[in-house]
């Protein structure tokens, strides 16, 4: 069996990193990614996708990467079951970095316009 992903996306906010209880660093961010198809009204649809990462790659990414920026993460999907304060049961699905790849900013990209004008 096999379960691996990769995703290529924008940032949608500056990633965080945190420290867990037991000392390690996670970041979790999201992708905002384009869908290769327009729906009916003739419009791109993006799906946002939920990311964690651990360890250097989540200080890495942090302190290379801010929002906007063009990114890969090749990984697995995860899923989780937990319960809300109200009691109710709830499943989220995320995709947990095994490498992340830094592909543009959105800096650069504004950078590389300036100089061809």
């Amino acid at each position: 069996m096999l379960n691996q992903v990769v995703v290529v996306g924008r940032l949608v906010k500056d990633p965080e990193v945190e420290k867990t209880d037991n000392d390690k660093e996670v970041s979790n961010l999201t992708l905002a990614v384009p869908r290769s198809y327009k729906n009916a009204d003739g419009v791109y649809e993006t799906d946002f996708i939920d990311c964690v990462l651990w360890n250097s790659i989540a200080t890495n990414t942090a302190e290379y990467c801010k929002k906007g920026d063009l990114i890969g993460i090749k990984g697995r999907v995860q899923s989780n079951t937990y319960e809300t304060e109200s009691g109710e049961t709830k499943k989220s699905t995320q995709i947990v970095a095994e490498k992340v790849t830094f592909l543009s900013s959105k800096n650069q990209e504004k950078d590389n316009d300036d100089l061809s004008m």
